[in-house]
């Protein structure tokens, strides 16, 4: 490849910026806030499933964790199918699917009936998750890229952190016997307008004579899915009863995750394209960047849940209450999940680093506010650490989510996304898992001290996000310590080239060997 940009007249058509790039983003951020506000919206809602539907415990157990556990299940093969045969189809189809199948959950007469409206809710969230993450790949060059990143972070958070306080919303407004319906049912109208706007303003998929030939490896795709399922599957299950969780197809999903890495390397072998691309592993950073973010994910994801616990059955908060009460964190998350995307390219690694240490001292100052106080008022006190946590963890996710898929091949881009995504959903499931056991342990043991209990898990969280802050800490020394000299005409080149962001200081090397196929010669 030649180490300059070609003069723009003899640029290829396929190598300009879509014109619609950033009205296509849009459309892709209203599917994304349907599918990442319906991950923590239910969460409110528990009592009104059991009120107004009969739901019991294990039916309540299965409508927050299978959503979880179908949506990791679908991101990968998702993410492979929107590469191999296009993103928008994909996109568009999963839309239908998580409109009707919120239309159903709306409608549902029976517990049973909301749990596998719920799941298929999930398969439908999983296939359009990857196809976000795919297109932002193919659209955006450059610095731009960094940008778009940050705006898809900033909806993942604040979507997430919201979903709490619109649900309260949303039931206070319908009742608790009917209001759980409307959680569901809000979803269609943004369906509709983003279905509309879809077919419009996404790029055009390769026609049928373009396609990928390359086989989508079912049998990967089978053997990925009991896997993930294996482990997932106890781990969801455990965020409401531990002890009870189907332990054992841990165990099994371990075994059949060694059969598919088997099962990839032998179809490599035949010449065919397996579903986990060696390409995407060896990109600069891929498998760093994963670590880190799903060590992160772990910590930072289960905050939501013992905060909601300890406001509404500690401190008697209300459905709406709660939710405002951790508006703090999803503000400064959202903010700083916009601007990290435009200075990551700047910035680099050392950017994550230092949003680890932002997140632990909000988390650290939270837990000191709460062994402090155990009054109605703690809600407040804890609006500023929490705001902080936030800052922090916007810090994090975004740009990482940036550095991570840089240098990923644009059309291995829903692929390599499914995988991270999936790797960061059994740690968020993990994590929350930890969280809760200990949580509920420590309010047992304390006699009902929800401040207590909740010191109790926010160390749990505290000691992933330190974890990640160590993984981050030793890639930027390490990378200091070997990158070689790098003039500014090759940094230059390599944002030009559309390759993918322009790197921070500690990624120069890797964009240099990226963008130019060997390292820089000084």
């Amino acid at each position: 490849m030649p180490a300059t940009d070609p003069a723009p007249e003899t640029r290829p058509d396929e190598d300009a910026p879509d014109p619609a790039r950033w009205r296509a983003l849009a459309v892709c951020m209203l599917a994304g806030v349907m599918i990442f506000v319906d991950v923590s919206i239910v969460n409110v809602a528990l009592p009104s499933f059991r009120t107004g539907l009969g739901a019991g415990p294990a039916d309540l157990s299965w409508i927050v964790a299978g959503y979880t556990l179908t949506f990791g299940l679908a991101l990968v093969p998702a993410g492979r199918l929107g590469d191999a045969r296009g993103r928008k189809r994909v996109l568009v189809a999963g839309l239908v699917l998580f409109a009707l199948a919120s239309l159903a959950a709306g409608l549902a007469q029976s517990p049973l009936w909301l749990v596998v409206a719920r799941l298929v809710q999930g398969v439908a969230g999983g296939l359009v998750n990857p196809q976000l993450l795919g297109l932002i790949q193919q659209m955006f060059r450059g610095r731009e890229r960094g940008t778009a990143f940050g705006v898809f972070g900033a909806v993942n958070a604040s979507s997430t952190a919201v979903g709490p306080l619109l649900g309260g919303l949303i039931i206070q407004l319908g009742g608790p016997a009917e209001g759980w319906r409307w959680v569901f049912l809000v979803n269609l109208p943004l369906a509709a307008i983003a279905l509309v706007l879809a077919p419009r303003l996404l790029p055009a998929d390769p026609d049928r004579a373009q396609r990928s030939r390359a086989s989508l490896d079912p049998v990967g795709a089978v053997l990925l899915g009991l896997a993930v399922f294996g482990v997932l599957l106890p781990v969801v299950l455990a965020e409401r009863d531990p002890a009870s969780a189907p332990w054992w197809t841990a165990a099994v999903g371990v075994v059949v995750a060694v059969g598919f890495v088997a099962w990839e390397r032998r179809y490599a072998r035949g010449g065919r394209e397996p579903l986990v691309n060696e390409r995407v592993l060896r990109s600069p950073g891929y498998v760093l960047g994963t670590g880190l973010g799903t060590l992160y994910m772990a910590g930072s994801t289960a905050i939501f849940f013992v905060l909601t616990v300890y406001l509404q059955q500690g401190l008697g908060y209300s459905p709406l209450l709660a939710g405002l009460a951790t508006m703090p964190y999803a503000v400064g998350s959202a903010v700083a999940a916009a601007w990290g995307g435009r200075i990551v390219v700047r910035v680099g690694r050392p950017l994550v680093v230092a949003g680890t240490l932002v997140m632990a001292a909000g988390i650290a100052a939270t837990l000191v506010v709460v062994r402090l106080r155990t009054d109605p008022s703690t809600g407040l006190f804890t609006a500023l650490p929490l705001l902080v946590a936030g800052i922090g963890s916007g810090l994090v996710i975004t740009p990482n989510q940036a550095l991570t898929l840089q240098d990923v091949p644009v059309d291995q881009g829903g692929t390599a996304g499914g995988m991270q995504q999936t790797s960061q959903r059994i740690g968020s499931s993990i994590g929350i898992a930890l969280v809760a056991t200990v949580f509920f342990a420590a309010l047992s043991a304390s006699g009902e001290q929800y401040g207590t209990a909740l010191a109790a898990g926010l160390l749990v969280v505290l000691a992933c996000v330190l974890a990640a802050f160590a993984l981050g800490l030793v890639d930027v020394v390490r990378r200091r310590r070997t990158r070689p000299d790098v003039t500014p005409a090759a940094l230059g080149s390599g944002i030009a080239s559309g390759t993918g962001t322009d790197p921070g200081p500690d990624d120069a090397e890797v964009h240099a060997h990226a963008v130019h196929g060997h390292a820089h010669p000084h």
